[in-house]
């Protein structure tokens, strides 16, 4: 068996790991190579949406797997019709473009809102707005759309045309809108920034604003899509629809898949304009299809919401005892906690230790997403860990 050390000699240094090795998954647990187990609250940086190796997802891959595993976009293919047909009768959506990524559909996104600029204004809009402590992927548009400098740095001159502006301040967002914008770029719940609720007044002026100027509304619902915050879509929470909303990460439970969604008035590419060789293939679509089925049901997002509230309220109860918890935010299945201190990746190394897998965002907030399928029983396992470990701090 090849251990972590040596299989590190040839992977290239850009991730910091932990010293662990994973090696096998069922439902929200994970072992190691060592055989240690670990409830995982990661679930693959909210992508592992219906837990480790379900046995739906399973069949549904080694049904498509013998049958079609890739046909090239030059053809159709059944199960891409049926996906798309699905994300657009359970959303505002039009058409779908499949990716096999996050950062790829926004940089479909990306592209699309300048085809937009140039079939409107003749290219005269071309600008777009995001947001500071964004994350919106590491490819060259999607890192130049990520409002965080510290993953641009080293990468200079990024894509020329992207303003950034302070989140949920409307009038920063106002002044930095001119004749030139042609997008708007947000998360409806900022990630990776450290789990930043957006505002609901906020997000309905921003729409305004969009609508006012004829500027696109691009939601990237990479991480909060697919049921991760009690709903199927984060946009529901806020009595809006975007033009444009990205989604990836939960949609695969695991396997990698993307897609772009617009509405009418987004649609606007034609053959040519972006294209993806193995997007949208049948593998894929199979996978994304059965998870689709199972989340939308309103009865499985009912018990998300269920969940998150009675996680919530539980750290609410941890942050009463602990002076090391400063805050409790976010929706569903995606919850942050601000800690007290300027840096907390040693809570998230003595839970490992203990046996719960969570992860540190912008230096101070703790992060929790696990599977969707997660119980309570389970929730109160890595609450028990976690106040463990406080008692330490």
């Amino acid at each position: 068996m090849i251990t972590y050390k040596e299989d590190k000699n040839h992977v290239m240094n850009t991730y910091s790991r932990y010293p662990i090795k994973l090696v096998k998954g069922n439902g929200c647990k994970v072992w190691d190579s060592e055989g240690n187990e670990y409830l995982d609250f990661v679930a693959g940086i909210a992508v592992n949406s219906l837990g480790h190796s379900h046995p739906e997802v399973v069949n549904a891959i080694k049904e498509q797997s013998e049958k079609l595993i890739h046909c090239s976009n030059l053809y159709w293919n059944e199960n891409q019709i049926e996906l798309a047909n699905i994300i657009c009768e359970n959303s505002f959506g039009e058409k779908v473009f499949f990716a096999n990524s996050g950062a790829e559909a926004n940089e479909a996104a990306i592209k699309l809102a300048r085809k937009y600029g140039t079939l409107k204004y003749g290219g005269k809009k071309y600008k777009i707005i995001a947001a500071t402590n964004s994350f919106h992927g590491r490819t060259y548009g999607a890192l130049t759309a990520t409002g965080q400098f510290k993953y641009q740095k080293g990468f200079e001159p990024l894509v020329p045309g992207f303003k950034y502006v302070k989140y949920n301040d409307i009038d920063d967002l106002e002044s930095a809108i001119d004749d030139e914008t042609c997008a708007v770029m947000l998360e409806p719940i900022q990630g990776e920034g450290g789990i930043n609720e957006g505002d609901k007044n906020y997000l309905q002026e921003v729409r305004k604003l969009c609508d006012e100027k004829d500027i696109l509304l691009i939601f990237d619902e990479v991480q909060t899509g697919i049921g991760r915050t009690g709903k199927l879509f984060a946009y529901e929470h806020f009595g809006i629809v975007p033009n444009v909303m990205t989604l990836a990460k939960g949609l695969g439970s695991g396997f990698p898949i993307g897609a772009m969604i617009v509405d009418e008035k987004a649609d606007v590419f034609v053959p040519g304009d972006h294209a993806s060789t193995f997007g949208g293939n049948p593998l894929a679509c199979a996978i994304g299809i059965k998870v689709m089925k199972i989340i939308s049901d309103k009865s499985f997002l009912d018990q998300i919401k269920d969940k998150g509230d009675y996680l919530k309220k539980h750290l609410f109860y941890i942050k009463e005892k602990y002076s090391i918890m400063e805050e409790v935010r976010g929706k569903g299945l995606m919850i942050g906690c601000k800690l007290n201190m300027q840096e907390g990746g040693e809570i998230v190394k003595q839970a490992m230790k203990k046996g719960l897998l969570i992860n540190i965002v912008n230096h101070n907030v703790l992060r929790f997403v696990p599977p969707l399928i997660v119980t309570k029983s389970e929730i109160d396992q890595a609450l028990e860990i976690l106040e463990d470990v406080f008692k330490n701090f």
